[in-house]
């Protein structure tokens, strides 16, 4: 566990009920910024228990009381392609900058391994969110793949996105 506010450790564990409203706080933050997932809908109350509960694994980092950050983690595909793994990632954007991303992408990459994950893909990455890309190519990740022009942003211009993909 690494500090990251007031010398009071990160703790990544798996998500319980009472984290779900700063969850969905989070989630929604990044899915209003319009430039990483590609959802448009804000999860209300209901959804974000379904949601989140519907995941191979949900995870939180919390520092003292304070939710920083979360991950979803499923199957990338169903039957025969379902040991590989796919995640998304959300920080709170007042805790960015902190290394929560790392700690949660870390900690993914260890547990999709340890529930019978064969690896972890991204199926797009979008090419302007160079903070992600550092990451996952600073973890090891390799780019396997550009889809152009994969991804529209909020204001209705394309981006490229890119496939990574990291063995666990």
């Amino acid at each position: 566990m690494q500090a990251v506010q007031n010398d009071e450790p990160l703790l990544i564990r798996l998500f319980e009920k009472d984290d779900l409203e700063a969850m969905r706080t989070v989630w929604n933050e990044v899915v209003e910024d319009g430039v990483a997932f590609p959802q448009e809908e804000m999860l209300d109350a209901d959804a974000a228990l379904e949601f989140f509960s519907s995941q191979s694994a949900t995870a939180v980092a919390v520092c003292g009381n304070r939710l920083l950050g979360l991950y979803i983690l499923h199957p990338n595909n169903t039957g025969r392609c379902s040991h590989i793994a796919n995640a998304s990632y959300a920080v709170s954007f007042e805790a960015r900058g902190r290394g929560i991303g790392r700690a949660l992408v870390s900690d993914s990459l260890e547990r999709a391994g340890s529930i019978g994950f064969r690896g972890l893909q991204f199926n797009a990455v979008v090419a302007s969110n160079a903070g992600a890309i550092h990451l996952y190519e600073d973890l090891g990740f390799t780019r396997i793949g550009t889809i152009f022009g994969g991804f529209r942003m909020k204001d209705g211009t394309f981006q490229d996105t890119f496939i990574y993909f990291h063995e666990v």
